[in-house]
C-alpha cells in the first residue's frame, strides 16, 4: 500500500521544506487531518499546519509528500489513485 493510500493519525511527520521558513524541521505525531490542515502533537502542544505550504515525510519514508497534491479529505485520499512521476 502506498503512503499517500494509507492512514496518516498515528505517524511520525517531519516537515522537509515549506514556503514558511519557520515550519521547516519541525517534526511531531499526527493527531488529526482535515481537508486542508494536519494536527501534530509536538513538544505536549498541537500544532496545526496547512497542507498545501509544506512538503514532508512520514514515519523516516523515502517517500516525500506534497501537501499540495493530496488536499482532500483523508477518507478520499485513501481511495485514490496516484500519479508517481
Amino acid at each position: 500500500m502506498s503512503i499517500y493510500n494509507s492512514t496518516w493519525i498515528g505517524s511520525m511527520m517531519n516537515v522537509v521544506e515549506s514556503n514558511d521558513p519557520t515550519l521547516v524541521g519541525r517534526s511531531g505525531l499526527v493527531l488529526d487531518e482535515t481537508k486542508n490542515t494536519l494536527v501534530m502533537l509536538e513538544n505536549d502542544a498541537c500544532v496545526r499546519i496547512g497542507k498545501s505550504c509544506i512538503t514532508f515525510q512520514l514515519d523516516n519514508s523515502d517517500v516525500v509528500v506534497q501537501g499540495a497534491l493530496v488536499g482532500q479529505r483523508p477518507e478520499d485520499r485513501t481511495n485514490r489513485k496516484y500519479r508517481m512521476d
